[in-house]
């Protein structure tokens, strides 16, 4: 166990943090070389793009981890038919909202299929308690791929639609890449019937809840661009961009541990589900906090990376790493509450994050600008974290500390 944080933790956090610091440098990069307006409208651009494709996912990765990670040996033959019955709707549904989008996102919604895809296959070889594909690939390739075209466009004078393509083409390589490595573990076999409705009941709600999370994580962008202009939303896109840190730091985590909290859950061992909760929540606050603080301090300065006029959001700076402070001492509720088997729960608790929101939103940026939208985000993530903290309390007893924190920790280090 300590094993699988210690390997498979670490290496999913390296990931997240190159992918973190590739993120930061992009915004840097498009910044610096175009006016506040432009670089609003290609923030804008790339978080709806994000914010759909995470709708289109339907979260059918989490539903193959699930059914995957339960597999024994007997029925790996299935597995294929999974795989299958996930990638068809959501292939229908990328497909429909790069039809819909085109005339605002022009070709970039051409490749709204590809990363829905790409994803999900990514996913399905977390299932196998795999994570070098992820690493590599969603956490280097990508990012990486994303700062390189996108530097090369800026310095050959593209702007517009040709910038946010520049930003997409990386995800061509992964789904290619991804869908090899899987042709190695999984072999093609006749459908089973009954596979899909099994995939769909499990994966339903999930995908309601998958929708509402791929929305809240870009939503602030996209309201800023639409209540105070383009050259709000590049303050607020390069203020806020370090929640990436916190948010990819998370994935990592979470990523490596949820085949292992599935299958504890699923025998009943509520032990060693605990221990794998408060071992990931421990690293992901040693290694998150120190990044919030220096954030905080160096605020004035860190931020005029990005330009001078971009010096004013230092609120904005401040309240966002105090509620990732709080979001990370939490853990991955979310992932251990699904992991559970609690997805209509969690369909709830993310409406109710989403709905406030908006509602802060709406209130707080027409006023504010930036700082009432990082206001509004920070009503919801407070609320995305406390309601299943306490639910996981109430139901199972579990929580993001206790007395397995420090073994854990000492077993980690050793692994």
């Amino acid at each position: 166990m300590a094993a699988v944080i210690g390997r498979r933790g670490l290496a999913g956090l390296g990931g997240a943090a190159l992918g973190a610091v590739a993120q930061f440098i992009l915004v840097v990069v498009v910044t610096r070389a175009y006016p506040a307006d432009e670089a609003g409208a290609f923030f804008t651009a790339t978080a709806l793009a994000l914010m759909v494709s995470g709708i289109a996912k339907l979260d059918a990765g989490n539903g193959l981890i699930y059914f995957i990670a339960r597999a024994r040996t007997y029925s790996y033959l299935g597995i294929s038919g999974y795989i299958r019955a996930a990638l068809v709707p959501c292939l229908l549904a990328a497909l429909g909202a790069a039809a819909v989008l085109y005339p605002r996102l022009g070709p970039l919604a051409a490749l709204l299929p590809f990363m829905v895809v790409a994803d999900v296959l990514l996913a399905a070889t977390r299932g196998f308690g795999v994570m070098r594909p992820t690493v590599l690939l969603d956490g280097v390739l990508v990012p990486v791929g994303q700062v390189l075209l996108v530097g090369g466009a800026a310095l050959a004078g593209v702007s517009g639609w040709g910038l946010t393509v520049a930003w997409g083409v990386p995800y061509l390589p992964v789904l290619v890449l991804a869908a090899a490595g899987l042709r190695g573990r999984v072999p093609r076999t006749p459908y089973l019937p009954g596979t899909g409705r099994d995939l769909w009941r499990y994966t339903a709600p999930r995908s309601a809840a998958g929708a509402i999370q791929a929305v809240f994580q870009r939503v602030d962008i996209v309201i800023v661009a639409v209540l105070a202009g383009p050259a709000q939303a590049a303050v607020y896109t390069a203020a806020t961009r370090f929640k990436v840190v916190g948010q990819l730091a998370n994935q990592g985590l979470a990523q490596s541990v949820q085949a292992g909290l599935v299958r504890a859950l699923a025998d009943g061992e509520r032990e060693r589900a605990g221990e794998l909760y408060q071992a990931a929540t421990a690293w992901l606050v040693l290694l998150t906090w120190p990044v919030w603080l220096a954030y905080a301090a160096a605020a004035p300065w860190v931020l005029r990376l990005f330009g001078p006029a971009y010096g004013v959001a230092v609120p904005v700076a401040l309240v966002l790493a105090g509620t990732m402070m709080v979001a990370t001492a939490c853990g991955m509720v979310d992932v251990v509450l699904t992991a559970a088997g609690h997805t209509g729960t969690s369909l709830a608790n993310l409406l109710a994050a989403v709905g406030c929101t908006v509602l802060l939103d709406l209130a707080l940026i027409p006023a504010h600008g930036a700082l009432g939208a990082v206001a509004g985000w920070a009503g919801g993530v407070i609320v995305k974290n406390l309601l299943p903290l306490w639910q996981l309390h109430r139901r199972y007893g579990l929580h993001p500390f206790g007395r397995h924190t420090l073994p854990a920790l000492r077993r980690t280090a050793a692994a």
